[in-house]
């Protein structure tokens, strides 16, 4: 008999397999390791494997972990500071950003992977400057992370204080030393903490750089065999930006320059066209949905449904909680079944178990890690959550004539069920006490990093120019 780390038994098994969500009554996992080494009935494991712990998970349903494809962990220290807005950028966030340290960015990323990890999520795909202290977080608590340092050639004082409708002004050197900056911190944590980290590009957007940096990042992508994560047509203003600049909408002019590929991870293309978002699908170009953020921030549903019509892949995202106010997958997956329920007024449209699998095996192959995770299979890495079926929420749980958990778990679920989440075979919260860090210190640190912020912000006279201001002043908040 097979001796294995551990055994978790008697679940509601979703394994995610083949077509759909890969249903077992009564499944078992087994863990060797940092990975599965055989999924099934529950019997049926019993009688070939010998445990050295086994964990009784009945009344449970086990799934992969949840994969968010595109986060700015940092901007959880602003968190509420950017909704009900135009202009969201300029006349809500900038303001914020100009005044963050390093050491409130990284008081951020931890409070967000501690967000992340309560709900079920166990790979963060996060985009933002590598200051010390961010990549070595993901490391410290256990987590998979895809990281993404991130490119632009804006000035150093970036958007605050820029009107609406003004031109960008690009800065090539500043540009060239982040893309430097970029590709020494790809080759120093691609693989890293036994290969839980990996890494892509990050140009901020083709309106944030020059033509000719965004050639050198896909020589560079190629070179080095990582993909590029880009915003794409994310918004009016990009767009203008980009016919200002190159007389062309962003779509056409990337696939001038050879972008558009399955080495793409395009986030957002809210502006994009249904026929622009076929085009992008059709190329290879991956898609990271973040429906929360993109409601909030523009009041728009992108294009998914087109985009999956024409063969894509979607995955999903929570972006950033200073506009989306949440890092929460639970979140995204009900609002993105909603809203393009909604927008096509067809109740058809997204049902539970497709937008579970753009969580779940569907991310992990946009991101390009279909190889190790995004479902529970022998030698895939032992990345999966329990989620407690007795939460109120959640009943009653029924097998038959329809199986009622997935629909429970898309439209009723908040995350909060989730009771142990497991990362590579170690488990980092058991029944809701996390396990490898101190969460009331990073609560607390949080909290007196994002007050030193509001105090800087404050200080500022463009602090005047914040659109939530007025509603503040009249006692609207």
């Amino acid at each position: 008999m097979q001796t294995v780390d551990k055994m978790l038994v008697h679940t509601h098994l979703f394994t995610m397999q083949g077509h759909g969500v890969g249903y077992i009554p009564d499944g078992a996992v087994a863990v060797a390791g940092s990975r599965i080494v055989d999924v099934g009935p529950t019997p049926l494991l019993r009688q070939r494997l010998s445990p050295a712990e086994t964990i009784d998970a009945t009344n449970c349903a086990l799934l992969p972990g949840l994969i968010d494809a595109h986060m700015h962990t940092p901007l959880a220290i602003v968190r509420g500071v950017a909704q009900d807005v135009a202009n969201w950028m300029q006349q809500a966030l900038a303001p914020y950003t100009r005044h963050l340290t390093p050491a409130a960015m990284v008081a951020g990323t931890r409070l967000n992977i501690l967000e992340g990890l309560r709900s079920g999520t166990t790979t963060f795909g996060d985009y933002y400057d590598p200051v010390p202290g961010w990549a070595e977080a993901f490391a410290e608590f256990g987590v998979r992370a895809c990281l993404s340092p991130l490119i632009n050639a804006l000035p150093a004082e970036g958007m605050a204080g820029w009107r609406v409708g003004d031109l960008y002004p690009l800065d090539e050197e500043k540009g060239q030393k982040m893309i430097d900056t970029a590709v020494t911190f790809i080759r120093d944590w691609q693989g890293a903490a036994n290969g839980r980290i990996t890494t892509m590009l990050g140009p901020q957007g083709a309106d944030m750089l020059t033509g000719q940096h965004l050639r050198q990042i896909k020589d560079i992508a190629q070179r080095e065999g990582v993909m590029i994560h880009l915003h794409l047509a994310q918004g009016d203003r990009e767009i203008e930006q980009m016919l200002k600049r190159y007389g062309q909408r962003t779509p056409a002019f990337l696939d001038e320059l050879g972008y558009l590929d399955d080495q793409l991870l395009g986030v957002h293309l809210t502006e994009a066209t249904d026929k622009e978002a076929q085009m992008l699908a059709r190329k290879g170009v991956r898609m990271a949905l973040c429906s929360g953020s993109i409601g909030i921030i523009d009041g728009i549903v992108p294009p998914a449904r087109p985009f999956k019509e024409a063969g894509g892949l979607v995955c999903l995202g929570s972006d950033q909680a200073s506009g989306n106010n949440c890092n929460n997958i639970f979140n995204e997956m009900k609002l993105t079944a909603l809203f393009n329920k909604i927008k096509y007024r067809d109740p058809t449209v997204m049902p539970a178990w497709e937008v579970l699998r753009m969580a779940t095996i569907e991310g992990a192959q946009a991101i390009g890690l279909e190889h190790e995770i995004g479902s529970l299979e022998p030698g895939k890495k032992a990345d999966l959550m329990l989620i407690d079926l007795t939460e109120p929420n959640l009943l009653p749980v029924l097998d038959e004539p329809v199986r009622t958990i997935v629909p429970n778990l898309v439209y009723a679920g908040s995350g909060r069920e989730v009771r142990t989440v497991m990362v590579d075979g170690q488990i980092l919260m058991r029944d809701g006490k996390m396990l490898t860090i101190d969460e009331r210190a990073i609560r607390e640190q949080a909290q007196i990093e994002a007050q030193k912020v509001a105090r800087r912000v404050t200080a500022d006279p463009l602090h005047q120019e914040l659109a939530l201001l007025q509603p503040m002043l009249r006692g609207q908040l």
